[in-house]
């Protein structure tokens, strides 16, 4: 599974203002809403969804990144955002330390497969510190994509 194929590049937040993790996915699936990646009727269930998921479990795997997730019915394909704090957000991460990157995922309920096969590709690559470290720096979309790019062009070698 490529990172290009699933990332809605309009839902690319390379300056996320929230501060709060709430906040953060309030924002993030807002941006999902403005890409016309999820509609409007959508956004309170698919925030809620998540928070709930977040208060059972966090979703901070440290080393600075959250991959917040949910499986639902109301959604047929997968849809990733991906979001970039400089000043940090606290996903009450493992290590206790601030989040800089987020994944945001939502996956269809029916189809526990691609989750689990988006979900390795993330955190693999989440797991490169080069790969974190540049995708914190980013400072733009295009910077954030050409990331990506790469990281699915490495992936065709492993």
């Amino acid at each position: 599974m490529k990172l290009r194929e699933i990332v809605v590049e309009e839902a690319i937040l390379p300056n996320l203002t929230a501060t709060g993790r709430d906040d953060a996915i309030r924002e993030i699936i807002g941006a999902l809403v403005e890409a016309g990646a999820l509609n409007e009727r959508q956004r309170a269930e698919f925030e809620k969804a998540v928070i709930t998921r977040e208060n059972r479990a966090s979703t901070g795997l440290g080393h600075g990144v959250a991959v917040p997730h949910v499986k639902h019915k109301d959604i047929d394909t997968l849809r990733i955002a991906i979001a970039i704090s400089r000043g940090g957000v606290d996903f009450n991460a493992l290590d206790r330390k601030p989040v800089y990157s987020v994944f945001l995922l939502l996956s269809p309920a029916d189809k526990p497969e691609d989750h689990l096969d988006a979900m390795q590709t993330i955190v693999e690559n989440l797991s490169h510190d080069t790969f974190r470290r540049f995708l914190r720096q980013a400072k733009s979309v295009q910077e954030v994509l050409t990331l990506l790019t790469e990281a699915d062009d490495k992936q065709l070698v492993h």
